[in-house]
């Protein structure tokens, strides 16, 4: 079972990986954890990966690819796997297929967590960070004891610049237009499934699991 998570920035895609990985026991293969683990093993990959993170230039498709279909090839994948945060674009979509291709292998599901960005812009702006203990809440869902104040050291809560409405929706717009096109890909493929991730988690993971056991 080979899964691809589609979905906008604060979507909740990350966490269904989770969920589905440790239900049916398939590794949660994120390009992050790859990279940082290639660095940090010292191999071949992980320092050409490293070449272009040290200037701040995106890692090249292929290079990527390289990288995530040594992680797959791996005995632990041999049941199948969860990527999340790739494929980003179509070109890498391409290289992936066209290289799965070759092992004789393909995606089974890419399943889109589907969230109106008017939702993710309130979600992200909700979230309030302790920069003092790293502890995490929600004004709505998960709030302090006491307003602006964290639960566990008792320092000030902040919002941070990467949950404000600006940035968000900076990020929601360059997935629109680099990664959403992955969803007219993989529908063409025939293996595209969606999910309301307006839900709460829980409803989401049973849509999910409902579409992988069918």
């Amino acid at each position: 079972m080979k899964i691809i998570m589609l979905g906008a920035p604060g979507a909740g895609k990350g966490t269904q990986a989770k969920m589905i990985a440790d239900k049916y026991g398939i590794p949660h293969v994120s390009t992050g954890d790859i990279f940082r683990a290639n660095i940090k093993n010292g191999t071949q990959l992980g320092m050409e990966a490293k070449q272009y993170m040290d200037k701040g230039l995106l890692v090249p498709d292929e290079l990527t690819v390289k990288i995530l279909l040594d992680r797959v090839a791996q005995d632990d994948c041999k049941n199948g796997y969860v990527l999340d945060g790739f494929p980003r674009t179509i070109p890498q979509a391409e290289v992936l297929d066209k290289a799965l291709g070759e092992l004789g292998e393909k995606i089974d599901y890419a399943i889109d967590v589907d969230v109106p960005d008017e939702n993710i812009v309130k979600r992200m702006g909700g979230r309030r960070a302790c920069l003092s203990c790293g502890a995490t809440y929600h004004i709505e869902h998960v709030p302090p004891k006491k307003e602006g104040i964290c639960d566990v050291c008792g320092q000030e809560l902040v919002l941070r610049d990467d949950d404000k409405p600006e940035t968000v929706q900076n990020r929601l717009n360059v997935y629109h237009e680099q990664t959403q096109p992955l969803i007219e890909f993989y529908q063409a493929k025939g293996v595209l499934k969606t999910v309301d991730g307006t839900r709460d988690m829980k409803d989401v993971f049973a849509a999910i699991t409902a579409i992988l056991e069918a």
